[in-house]
C-alpha cells in the first residue's frame, strides 16, 4: 500500500489520505456476498417501501419495468464505432444492464436476468472496449460490473465466468496501460476510476491483488477531479457535465460504501458536498440549465441529486427534481438506446423527504469558473438571470465570458446555444480540443463570442487565457446584482471592461462599461443577445414575444443607438451547424479613441413596461446591500 500512500499524498484530500489505513483493511478483508454494489437486503426493503409509498417512484418503477420490457426484443449491441468512439454502444449496454438489473431486483422475474445475460455476453465478444478512447472502457466496465453483481446467481456460471474474464481483460488489465485520464482532473477522471471501481469491487474474490490495484488508484486520483468543485460546488465543464461526471462520482462512492463499509472520506472533499446546489441554482424556472460550455439547456433527471438531498438531509435540493422527474414521466416512452441510462438508480438513492422550497433566490460560486444566478422567487413564472467569469480555455469552455441566460414568464427569452456534434467537427478536420487563442476550435460560430450573449470589440474573440472575475455580488437591498470585471478576456481590444446585471423586482438592467485605448481611433462595441422570440424593433425599444409572452428591451444608454437584429440560425462556415428560429437582438456602438462609454439595456417582463429611469448610474453607484 505503500505507493497508494504517495499517491494521496499528493494528490488526494486531507479526509482520504486519513482513512488510507482503513482503506488497506477494508480490502484485505473478505469480501461480501453478491450483490455486494449498491444493494443489500435491507437496502432493497427500504427501496420498496419508498416506492410503495410515493406515486412518482411508483411511476418511476413502471417506467423502468416497461424500459425493460422494450429491450428485451432489442438485439444485443455490436461493436461499431462512430469515429473514434465506441462511447455509443457503451451507454447502450449500460443502460439495458442497468434497467434489467433493476427489473430484476423489482420483480424477480427471471427472464430480465437471462436478457441481460445476452447483454453482456455480446459486450464481452467483443475484441476490445476501445481502450485508445478509454471513456468507452469506463462505461462498458460499468455495464458488465452492475450486471455481473447485481444478477450474480441469476447468471448461468459459465456465462458468468466469461463476463468475469472480460471485465478484467477488456476493462481492468486495459487500464494497466494508463493514460492522461487517470490523474486528469475533468469528467474523464470520474467516468473511468468509477467504472474501474465497480469492476473491481465485483470480481475482487476472484482478482484480489488486480481489484485492490485498480481501487487504490481511484481513492488516489479521484479527488484530483473532486476538487474542481471547490470552494462552492461550481462545476467547470458546466450543469451539462455535472451530470456526466458527478453521477459516476456518486456511482463509485456508493459502490464503495455499500461493498467496503465507507467511501474513505471521499464524500466529505471540499466542495463536493455542495454540488448538489450548484443543480438547483444552475436551472432556471423554465426548467432549462444555464447551458453554459459544451452542454445543452435540456435538464435531464438526476439520480445523482436524489444522493446528495439523501447524504445532507436537505429535500431542497429536491425543488425542481421532482417536478423534473414528474414532467419526464408523463411523456416519455420506452428507448433502447442510452439516453437516462442511470435513471434506475433514483429509486435506490431516494429519500423519504418531500421537497421543501429553497430559502435563497441568489447563488454565487467562485472556482475556475466563477458563476453567479439571481431569480426574483422560485414560482415557475419568476425573472431569473444567470452570468459566469472564468476563461475560455477551461475544459469544455466556451468564449462566452460575460454571457448570460433569462428566464421570465415562463420562457427562455435570452439563450446558449450550446455545442456542435464532436464527431461532426472532428471528421471536418476541426482540431476541436486545441485551446489556443489560433486554433480552429474558435472558428466553429457555437463556441465563440459572436454567437453569446456577450460583447463582441470590433469583431474581434476573446482572449483564451482572459480570465473574467466577479467584483460584486450583491443579495439584497433594492437591486441584488452582480459586476463582472471582463478586461482580461478583451485584453489588447480595451482598456477595460465592466458588466453589471441587476434585478429590480421582477426587471433586469444589463449594463457595460467600457474604455478604449489610446492608439485607435475608434472602437465598434456589439451587445448581443440570442433570442427564439419574434422581435418588433422601434428605435431604442423592442418588443419581443414568445409563447404569449412579452419582453420590453430597452437601450437606455448610449443616446442615439437603435436595435437590429443579426443573422444566427445561419452562420457564416461551411463546417457550422444551423441554429432554426434563432436571432440575436443587438445594437453596435462606435467609441471613440482613449474614452469611456456606459451600455444600459432593461430588459422587462410584461406590456407596456418603460425604464425606471432614462439615466443609467454607474456600476460604482449600484445599490449595496445593508
Amino acid at each position: 500500500m505503500r505507493s497508494l500512500a504517495l499517491a494521496l499524498g499528493v494528490a488526494a484530500s486531507t479526509a482520504a489520505y486519513a482513512q488510507q489505513p482503513a482503506l488497506a483493511q477494508a480490502l484485505a478483508a473478505p469480501p461480501k456476498a453478491h450483490p455486494r454494489l449498491f444493494l443489500d437486503a435491507a437496502r432493497a426493503d427500504a427501496m420498496r417501501q419508498r416506492i410503495a409509498a410515493e406515486p412518482t417512484l411508483r411511476a418511476a418503477r413502471s417506467f423502468v419495468i416497461r424500459t425493460a420490457d422494450a429491450i428485451e426484443s432489442a438485439r444485443p449491441v455490436v461493436r461499431q464505432k462512430v469515429g473514434k468512439r465506441l462511447l455509443g454502444v457503451s451507454r447502450t449496454c449500460l443502460k439495458r444492464v442497468t434497467y434489467l438489473t433493476f427489473a430484476h431486483w423489482l420483480t424477480g422475474n427471471p427472464r430480465y436476468a437471462a436478457r441481460a445475460q445476452r447483454e453482456m455476453l455480446a459486450a464481452a465478444a467483443f475484441e476490445d472496449w476501445n481502450p485508445s478512447h478509454f471513456l468507452d472502457v469506463g462505461e462498458m466496465t460499468a455495464a458488465l460490473a452492475i450486471g455481473y453483481d447485481g444478477l450474480h446467481d441469476a447468471m448461468e456460471p459459465a456465462a458468468r465466468a466469461t463476463i468475469r474474464e472480460a471485465i478484467v481483460e477488456h476493462g481492468l488489465r486495459a487500464s494497466l496501460a494508463g493514460g492522461w485520464w487517470v490523474t486528469t482532473t475533468n469528467n474523464w477522471n470520474q467516468v473511468c476510476h468509477g467504472g474501474l471501481t465497480l469492476g473491481a469491487l465485483a470480481v475482487i474474490e476472484d482478482e484480489r491483488e488486480l481489484a485492490a490495484r485498480i481501487i487504490e488508484r481511484a481513492c488516489a486520483n479521484l479527488p484530483r477531479a473532486m476538487r474542481e468543485y471547490e470552494p462552492h460546488g461550481a462545476y467547470p465543464e458546466g450543469p451539462g457535465y455535472w451530470l456526466y461526471g458527478t453521477t459516476f462520482n456518486v456511482l463509485m462512492l456508493d459502490a464503495l460504501q455499500s461493498a467496503l463499509g465507507s467511501d474513505f472520506g471521499l464524500s466529505q472533499a471540499q466542495g463536493f458536498a455542495a454540488a448538489g446546489d450548484y443543480i438547483l441554482h444552475v436551472t432556471g424556472p423554465t426548467g432549462l440549465f444555464f447551458n453554459y460550455s459544451d452542454g445543452g439547456a435540456k435538464r435531464r433527471v438526476s439520480p445523482a441529486m436524489q444522493w446528495f438531498a439523501a447524504q445532507r438531509s436537505q429535500p431542497t435540493l429536491l425543488w425542481q427534481e421532482k417536478p423534473a422527474l414528474d414532467a419526464f414521466l408523463a411523456t416519455a416512452k420506452p428507448t433502447t438506446g442510452g439516453a437516462n441510462r442511470l435513471l434506475p438508480f433514483l429509486l435506490l438513492w431516494s429519500g423519504k423527504s418531500s421537497p421543501v422550497e429553497p430559502g435563497s433566490r441568489h447563488w454565487r460560486a467562485d472556482g475556475k469558473v466563477p458563476v453567479t444566478m439571481h431569480r426574483s422567487s422560485w414560482d415557475a413564472d419568476a425573472t431569473f438571470i444567470a452570468t459566469k467569469g472564468g476563461a475560455p480555455n477551461a475544459n469544455h469552455g466556451h468564449m462566452d465570458i460575460g454571457s448570460f441566460v433569462l428566464d421570465a414568464d415562463g420562457v427562455r427569452w435570452a439563450h446558449d446555444l450550446g455545442s456542435q456534434s464532436y464527431n461532426d467537427l472532428e471528421q471536418r478536420g476541426i482540431r476541436l480540443w486545441d485551446r489556443a487563442q489560433n486554433s480552429a476550435r474558435w472558428s466553429v460560430f457555437r463556441l465563440n463570442n459572436h454567437s453569446h450573449n456577450t460583447l463582441v470589440v470590433d469583431g474581434a474573440l476573446q482572449r483564451v487565457n482572459g480570465r473574467g472575475e466577479i467584483l460584486t455580488f450583491e443579495t439584497g437591498g433594492a437591486m441584488p446584482h452582480t459586476v463582472l470585471d471582463l478586461s482580461a478576456p478583451y485584453a489588447g481590444q480595451l482598456r477595460q471592461a465592466r458588466r453589471g446585471f441587476g434585478l429590480r423586482g421582477r426587471n433586469v438592467i444589463v449594463q457595460d462599461e467600457v474604455a478604449t485605448l489610446a492608439d485607435r481611433e475608434s472602437t465598434t462595441v456589439r451587445w448581443g443577445m440570442v433570442t427564439a422570440a419574434i422581435a418588433r424593433l422601434d428605435g431604442a425599444s423592442a418588443t419581443l414575444e414568445q409563447a404569449g409572452q412579452v419582453l420590453q428591451a430597452y437601450i437606455v444608454s448610449p443616446p442615439g443607438a437603435e436595435w437590429t437584429t443579426y443573422d444566427v440560425a445561419d452562420p457564416p462556415a461551411e463546417h457550422d451547424a444551423p441554429n432554426r428560429g434563432m436571432r440575436m437582438l443587438g445594437f453596435e456602438v462606435e467609441v471613440r479613441s482613449n474614452s469611456t462609454e456606459r451600455l444600459t439595456v432593461h430588459l422587462m417582463p410584461g406590456a407596456g413596461n418603460r425604464p425606471d429611469s432614462r439615466t443609467a448610474e454607474p456600476l460604482a453607484a449600484w445599490p449595496k446591500q445593508r
